[in-house]
């Protein structure tokens, strides 16, 4: 909706009102789907971390490792977590599973 002003102009005020409703509902929207997401990706590093606990055998762990890997790199694609954060965190889970498995883990 908008408005005719007497001096011939269109009164946006309306129309602004209105996209600023919309953009608080899609904020709402994604903050949901997003927590999600981020909560999916540390249930994959627990999984992790729980597998390098209890000592499962080396496939498994290899496993879940794998799998946290794609997750974490499915939440950069999805802009929860930045790009770096990812390589991170990934990187010093990798330590900690060489380290698990008996490898022998350079610097």
């Amino acid at each position: 909706m908008f408005k005719i002003m007497a001096d011939g102009k269109v009164s946006t005020t309306v129309l602004k009102k209105r996209r600023k409703m919309k953009n608080i509902r899609n904020a709402e929207r994604k903050r949901v789907v997003n927590a999600m997401r981020r909560s999916r990706m540390r249930t994959y590093v627990s999984k992790v971390m729980k597998a390098i606990s209890e000592s499962k055998p080396k496939e498994e762990i290899l496993k879940s490792f794998s799998e946290m890997q794609k997750e974490l790199m499915r939440g950069v694609s999805k802009r929860i977590i930045h790009k770096n954060t990812a390589s991170r965190k990934i990187s010093r889970m990798c330590h900690k599973v060489k380290v698990a498995i008996g490898e022998t883990f350079q610097k």
